[in-house]
């Protein structure tokens, strides 16, 4: 006979695994608990009585989303898994649904979108750290740009795959996507003498401000 507790266990991912599927698919506003509960074949009662109520669901979800958004950067950029044969195509399928999923999430104007944002600048923040920490001054500042530009290439989904000529929420597209933010990332966009003037000319302006 199986455990009950790791029944009770597999019930939750489950019905976890279903909430995010519906959350990306149709926003959280749109997505009852009830259609939880059909999709991960198991009562309302029983998502009440693992996560309490829709808001607290979403919680636990924003938090999966995150912690494998995470993973996945460090199994790509610091164990090098681009390079194995079969990585990509493996996780492809999780990287789509993570993307649509936060594009909802920051979208919807609710505060826990707010706390979503502020959680991948936190997450960013200490990532810059630990594996890049030479890379700017003023880490808070780089970690909330970068977390800004990616989601703004998400909120304009449909003005930059429109551009691009395909769905950035599909194969077509999001291989362009990446393609050109590789680019994006490997060049040097400004001379070292032109970014040393920017940050001295914003530093004279900052300086200015508290004299007045």
């Amino acid at each position: 006979m199986t455990d009950p507790a790791t029944e009770d266990l597999t019930a939750r991912a489950r019905i976890r695994d279903a909430a995010i599927r519906l959350f990306a698919d149709r926003g959280m506003d749109a997505t009852t608990v009830r259609d939880i509960a059909q999709a991960a074949g198991v009562s309302p009662g029983l998502v009440r009585h693992h996560f309490g109520s829709k808001e607290g669901l979403r919680e636990v979800c924003d938090r999966w989303v995150l912690d494998r958004s995470t993973q996945l950067d460090e199994e790509i950029i610091i164990d090098g898994k681009l390079a194995t044969p079969g990585f990509m195509p493996s996780v492809h399928p999780t990287v789509m649904l993570i993307y649509r999923y936060v594009t909802r999430a920051l979208l919807d104007g609710s505060p826990a979108a707010g706390r979503m944002f502020d959680d991948m600048v936190r997450l960013t923040e200490e990532w810059v750290a630990k594996f890049a920490p030479d890379i700017t001054q003023d880490r808070r500042g780089f970690a909330a740009v970068l977390v800004g530009m990616h989601a703004g290439l998400l909120a304009m989904h449909d003005h930059v795959s429109r551009n691009l000529g395909a769905d950035i929420f599909e194969t077509d597209g999001h291989t362009r996507l990446v393609g050109a933010m590789v680019d994006f990332y490997s060049s040097t966009l400004l001379d070292p003498d032109l970014a040393a003037q920017a940050h001295r000319a914003m530093q004279e302006l900052r300086d200015n401000a508290k004299e007045q």
